[in-house]
């Protein structure tokens, strides 16, 4: 059997189970409504304690009306299989990369990829928490997806063994990438062979040297212990990692009134906790990971930074042709960022 032809049987059953106790509105159901959450991140992460903090919220606030089932690393679904599983209803929830949005047909949604616009993490929370950011999700309803928040992990790094500190330092390394033709523009931009793979591959491709190093957020080297294969994490911060949470719009919008509102407060306020928990987890990441005494990590000077920044801010004029203009000068507007400022 395919995993299409898998996820398909599955869809009668899965989207029926859980939307059935919605029916008859006011009424108590005679079992708990199921809400799978499966994303390919550790339970230790920003992401994986969101996804809890939400399971807590949303079974306490409704009282046992909701049960939420966690399945943190790709337990259920790789990165590939996960938002085809979520519009056949084989799953409720998922917080994936907004860069898997790209693939998936929205190819907007890479405009957050671009190297360097949201150069702290105040700027990402302005641009996701603007008019901008909530237009963005809407853009998923046409895909059968409702975006419910943007989750923070953290800037992205560069882990190699070898140092990265100048432009030429990339060249000829494959490096794992998400899956984004902006990603795969600015690391071509510095002379690296991007390659797309799972999540939960990535420590076997280093280990085994499949790939040379990752382009991660700094708890995703730490949880996932890439740490102990590969040699250095260089800091460079070019991009922010942006997660969105989002849901199946049929078993959402099936949903009773009262109920959809009590998990979306829930959400909120899981989402308050989750962002809140991202710098304390790289911090976390950071100290664990010198304290381990296997990967050197890296600082670029200011200097080494604009140099690495002016090759790779090119891929801004590059990808007008597929995020839009208009897409991309609405979130410089958010981040008030100025592409010719070094």
């Amino acid at each position: 059997m395919t995993r299409r032809t898998f996820l398909l049987a599955s869809l009668a059953t899965g989207l029926t189970c859980a939307l059935a106790p919605t029916l008859g509105h006011g009424q108590s159901p005679s079992a708990p409504i199921i809400i799978k959450f499966s994303h390919v991140a550790a339970v230790d992460t920003p992401k994986g304690q969101g996804a809890e903090r939400f399971k807590k919220l949303a079974e306490e606030r409704t009282k046992g009306r909701v049960k939420v089932q966690v399945y943190p690393n790709s337990q259920l679904y790789k990165d590939k299989e996960e938002l085809e599983a979520l519009q056949l209803g084989s799953v409720q929830m998922l917080a994936p990369s907004v860069s898997k949005f790209g693939p998936f047909g929205i190819k907007a949604f890479e405009v957050f990829d671009l190297p360097f616009v949201t150069p702290d993490q105040a700027s990402y929370q302005k641009a996701v928490g603007s008019d901008f950011g909530s237009a963005m999700l809407k853009k998923l309803d046409a895909k059968g997806v409702r975006g419910l928040a943007y989750w923070d992990a953290g800037f992205r790094v560069v882990t190699a063994n070898k140092p990265l500190r100048k432009p030429e330092d990339f060249k000829g390394l494959k490096i794992r990438i998400n899956s984004s033709k902006v990603i795969d523009a600015q690391m071509r931009a510095v002379g690296v062979i991007p390659q797309t793979m799972a999540f939960s591959e990535v420590y076997q491709a280093l280990q085994s040297g499949v790939v040379d190093g990752a382009d991660v957020t700094l708890s995703n080297v730490y949880t996932q212990k890439l740490y102990e294969v590969q040699k250095y994490v260089t800091l460079l911060h070019h991009s922010h990692q942006a997660y969105a949470v989002v849901v199946n719009r049929q078993f959402w919008e099936g949903l009773p009134k009262d109920l959809r509102d009590t998990l979306e407060s829930a959400m909120a306020d899981a989402t308050t906790y989750a962002n809140g928990l991202t710098l304390a987890e790289e911090r976390n990441a950071y100290d664990k990971i010198k304290a381990a005494g296997k990967a050197v990590l890296i600082e670029p000077t200011p200097a080494e930074r604009d140099a690495i920044r002016a090759v790779m801010v090119q891929t801004h004029k590059d990808m007008e042709g597929r995020l839009g203009r208009d897409t991309m000068q609405a979130l410089y507007k958010a981040t008030e960022f100025n592409v010719g400022k070094r």
